[in-house]
């Protein structure tokens, strides 16, 4: 079943960013791989970096680099659920940390996943907590944004 074996993709391809390890991380990916995550977010602030990433070395490098510099150390993630239709994959994801400054980090995300045969092809990221909003006050309610996706998401599969 197409289902379930993308959504093992998305599993494993997980299982590799936890890893560090760059080739891991590289081979997830499409040669033309996007990441697009929302303008002006914070990581991207940090690293000086953009939210729309292009190609996999760029996605592997922030992955396998940038991601380890914002969030050091008490990492940790929870997979809260998955959902699939086709070769399109929703992930909402929990992450926890300790940032570079010291800070305590916890926040949830949204994943919309596009997949090319059993590689990533494009990444839509959101997130929605109040902590995110409230450090960046042009962004939409993501909290309303993130149970609309839930929804469609039950709805749909």
């Amino acid at each position: 079943m197409h289902r379930e074996r993308n959504k093992q993709v998305v599993i494993d391809a997980w299982k590799a960013f936890a890893s560090g390890d760059a080739q891991r991380v590289s081979d997830v990916f499409s040669d033309d791989a996007e990441w697009l995550a929302p303008a002006g977010n914070a990581t991207a602030g940090a690293l000086n970096a953009t939210h729309h990433m292009v190609g996999r070395e760029a996605i592997t490098q922030f992955i396998t680099s940038g991601f380890r510099k914002v969030f050091q150390q008490d990492v940790q993630t929870e997979f809260r659920n998955l959902y699939a239709d086709g070769y399109t994959v929703i992930l909402e994801w929990r992450l926890q940390a300790r940032v570079a400054n010291g800070k305590l980090y916890d926040n949830e995300y949204c994943f919309i996943i596009e997949l090319e045969g059993e590689r990533i092809r494009r990444v839509r990221e959101y997130y929605g907590h109040a902590t995110s909003k409230g450090r960046h006050p042009e962004l939409i309610d993501w909290r309303s944004t993130w149970n609309w996706i839930r929804q469609f998401a039950i709805r749909r599969f």
